[in-house]
């Protein structure tokens, strides 16, 4: 269930400028891994040779892929907000991306949302732009910090 519900795109451009709220967290684990790895073709070892990482890393472990914790935003975003007038969005990209901690392979990351625009697309649609900052549990420095952009259709 979304934090927040919002019956139309108007409504939602009210919350312009607040945090609209945190995900629960997801675990990041090995297997998680491995099929992103298997899905993008990046095999690097950094990633998927958890014993060379135990010996090689500072952390002692693999750790996430960045796009793998970036293509979790989707999903955090859907657990803090809806709007019930939208038929369908698309992902229209991002502003800044910033990668600013490693997630090693068991962690638990969950998403915190500000919106911050929401303005008329010429698609028709309405662009929404939200910075997202991914936590790590336990740690202080985010995963990573993202201003992301979609379009929403009524």
């Amino acid at each position: 269930m979304a934090i927040n519900n919002f019956a139309t795109i108007a409504e939602m451009k009210k919350s312009v400028g607040s945090v609209l709220g945190t995900s629960t967290w997801t675990t990041i684990d090995q297997d998680r891994i491995n099929k992103f790895a298997d899905a993008t073709g990046d095999h690097q070892w950094i990633h998927v040779d958890v014993e060379r990482a135990q010996k090689e890393l500072p952390i002692k472990s693999t750790i996430a892929h960045g796009y793998l914790t970036l293509s979790l935003i989707p999903m955090m975003n859907y657990e803090i907000y809806q709007v019930e007038s939208v038929v369908h969005a698309v992902n229209y990209g991002g502003n800044k991306l910033r990668f600013l901690n490693m997630v090693p392979a068991g962690s638990k990351v969950r998403g915190h949302l500000t919106l911050k625009s929401v303005e008329e697309h010429k698609s028709g649609g309405h662009q929404v732009i939200a910075e997202v900052s991914v936590e790590i549990d336990g740690q202080e420095r985010p995963a990573l910090i993202a201003e992301t952009m979609a379009v929403l259709y009524e």
